[in-house]
């Protein structure tokens, strides 16, 4: 049986940046919990950030030579892109100790963005992209989905265990 990978904060851990959580109710998500599929990660946490913390954002800036540079950087400047890549690592590791072929992750997140973050301005912007652990679950193979898109992942995950 798959396990599947999901954002702490949807199943109600308050691990959110602000102390709280992002909680939904879905009921594949709790046939998903009985049948002991999930195995939840909060990469933030895992990279050693606190809870709460300061809102963080993903800034594209370029360099000198004009190649662009993603960091992580809260909205008073400080680079917390560090932590963001350890928590990333951790949540790889994790996915690849478990063989694990999908994850559910908080859209919007710096870390856990699957189809948009925000653009670093720290105006409410939304822009395409995944955040740091989910563009490092898809290098790996990893499917990864949004909140949203649950119901596209169960499809996923029948198609991925029918013989």
């Amino acid at each position: 049986m798959e396990k599947v990978l999901v954002s702490a904060c949807l199943l109600g851990a308050k691990v959110r940046y602000h102390g709280g959580s992002a909680t939904i109710s879905d009921p594949v998500l709790d046939r998903w919990s009985g049948e002991g599929r999930i195995v939840p990660v909060c990469p933030e946490v895992e990279g050693g950030l606190p809870t709460p913390r300061r809102p963080a954002e993903i800034r594209r800036d370029a360099d000198a030579a004009g190649r662009i540079r993603l960091r992580v950087v809260t909205a008073d400047g400080q680079d917390v892109s560090e932590p963001y890549r350890t928590g990333a690592g951790k949540a790889l590791a994790q996915a690849r100790s478990l063989g694990i072929r999908v994850a559910i992750l908080k859209d919007g997140s710096p870390s856990c963005g699957s189809s948009f973050v925000h653009d670093g301005a720290f105006t409410g912007t939304r822009t395409a992209g995944d955040g740091v652990t989910a563009a490092a679950l898809r290098a790996a193979g990893v499917r990864v989905f949004s909140e949203t898109q649950i119901a596209e992942a169960a499809a996923w995950l029948d198609d991925l265990e029918r013989p």
